[in-house]
């Protein structure tokens, strides 16, 4: 039964597939070398007390498609970090989350309320997450390594 007023969540496929098109550029950007080097390292923050780092790991390399663990690794961590496992998909030129805190594959929409707590718009909200981590690193971290562009 539905409440009056209250709307039933619907994928927005164009919303989806830009948000999921951005991130394939950006990963592309901080990996340029993707298709030979099997990790990248940005760092965030250089100071001791908390140095923090994206860590880029290629765990799986097909011919369309790629896929990537990216952990948010921190000195000292008082919690368990971000970290994501993510699938670019190199003909279609998208990338999206394909497992994050120990869940495979989202649904486009959930019933709500349900018993894991995930919001009816889970996919989503991961996609974008990952749009903007990928962001902040690009506005703020520093390579830990050469970049090597192949040509």
């Amino acid at each position: 039964m539905m409440v009056a007023g209250k709307r039933r969540y619907r994928v927005d496929l164009s919303s989806l597939q830009a948000v999921c098109e951005t991130n394939f550029f950006r990963l592309y950007q901080l990996m340029p070398d993707l298709a030979v080097q099997d990790e990248r390292q940005i760092l965030l923050s250089a100071t001791d007390e908390t140095e923090q780092r994206l860590v880029m790991r290629v765990i799986e390399r097909c011919r369309y498609t790629t896929t990537l663990t990216l952990q948010h690794e921190r000195r000292h961590d008082w919690f368990a970090p971000p970290s994501m496992e993510v699938r670019m998909y190199h003909d279609a030129r998208m990338a999206e989350v394909v497992a994050a805190y120990n869940r495979r594959r989202f649904q486009g929409v959930y019933p709500y309320p349900n018993e894991q707590m995930l919001q009816p718009d889970e996919k989503f909200q991961l996609n974008s997450f990952l749009g903007e981590w990928l962001g902040y690193c690009q506005r703020h971290g520093q390579s830990a390594q050469p970049v090597l562009i192949n040509r």
